[in-house]
């Protein structure tokens, strides 16, 4: 794992992180209404596409950012909801699965197959629900994976990855604990207080933080949360710089002024100290994850890659703060996949705000 350390004298802090999910393909059905009198979905950048994706968190499959025409393409499931959604600004398109249809689907997943080295999540792309298999699911684990996804029709698809779903902790030398290295993901400030945020599985492991093996405390881990979710905060402890900032490995930080809920479909980077900056694309929101250790909800898939050491580290896109590296498979010379722990959840469950 790598963890972000905030600033010390004559130091530079580093964020972290890297996390994925695979997610698959679904049928559409073709819009009825009359396209002379169909208004024309609005050209958005990704932030502004973002915002106009938090409107449509009910009554809608789902929806993604279309990077090529810069448009929000929203799903939904009858002609009244496409008119609400054109009317807005957004491409509606009639899917044929509902978000409560693809819901169950998850919960039957999860009820019947929570099967360590699985993960799964809704691809609003193709309207179903991604059912991702690692190399060490096998056997009786496999074939009953297969069945309870073939049970669920076209509202899921099995796939498989060559990789092993995993935290990615590792030894190295950025932010160390006396038994893991991780990457800071965000500096945050709690009752007027410096603190930052990393992956819960690296405050699990770890109370007491330095900038360098053997080194001095900088901070201590004050909460931690996984399995379930996947972030930490850990208290600064002391006279460390703490830029509101994720290191870039080119001289110059991204400034981070926010945080902010990701979109399918936009382009996003990855910082970690174990193999620096990354780029992608988020490919599912709200994915499960079964590690070895317990499953984690909630998570945002890309195809980032990462490697161990990166775990903690940051997801952003500008200056507004995505995610906390969770976890995946593959690796930045093969590719891989990796899940991200969204950084408003672990904002507003602990009281913080990024600064």
């Amino acid at each position: 794992m790598e963890l972000k350390h905030r600033r010390i004298p004559q130091r530079r802090a580093v964020l972290a992180g890297a996390g994925a999910l695979a997610l698959a393909a679904t049928a559409t059905l073709t819009l009825t209404a009359n396209a002379a009198t169909t208004p024309q979905a609005a050209k958005l950048s990704p932030a502004a596409a973002t915002t106009l994706a938090s409107q449509f968190k009910t009554g809608t499959a789902g929806s993604y950012y279309d990077a090529q025409a810069k448009k929000l393409v929203v799903n939904v499931v009858d002609e009244s909801a496409a008119q609400a959604v054109q009317a807005k600004g957004a491409e509606a398109r009639l899917v044929k699965h509902s978000m409560a249809q693809l819901d169950s689907a998850r919960q039957t997943l999860k009820s019947k197959a929570t099967i360590p080295g699985t993960s799964w999540g809704v691809d609003p792309r193709s309207n179903k629900v991604v059912v991702t298999a690692d190399r060490t699911v096998k056997g009786a684990a496999l074939a009953k994976l297969t069945k309870v996804t073939e049970g669920l029709g076209d509202r899921a698809e099995l796939r498989r990855t060559k990789g092993e779903i995993k935290p990615l902790i590792a030894g190295g030398d950025a932010i160390w604990g006396s038994s893991a290295r991780c990457s800071l993901g965000f500096n945050v400030v709690k009752d007027g207080q410096p603190y930052f945020l990393t992956a819960g599985h690296c405050g699990n492991a770890v109370q007491s933080w330095s900038d360098q093996q053997g080194g001095q405390e900088v901070a201590t881990t004050e909460d931690s949360k996984f399995p379930g979710d996947d972030y930490s905060i850990a208290k600064y402890t002391g006279d460390t710089e703490h830029p509101s900032e994720v290191n870039l490995y080119s001289g110059s930080p991204q400034k981070i002024t926010k945080a902010a809920d990701a979109t399918v479909g936009e382009k996003v980077q990855r910082s970690g100290s174990t193999t620096q900056v990354h780029d992608g694309t988020v490919k599912a929101l709200n994915a499960t994850v079964n590690y070895q250790e317990g499953s984690v909800e909630g998570l945002i898939q890309t195809d980032v890659c990462a490697e161990p050491g990166d775990s903690g580290g940051a997801l952003f896109d500008g200056e507004s703060a995505l995610g906390l590296t969770s976890g995946g498979s593959g690796d930045c010379s093969s590719g891989g996949e990796t899940y991200f722990q969204p950084v408003p959840e672990a904002l507003e469950a602990e009281g913080a705000q990024i600064g």
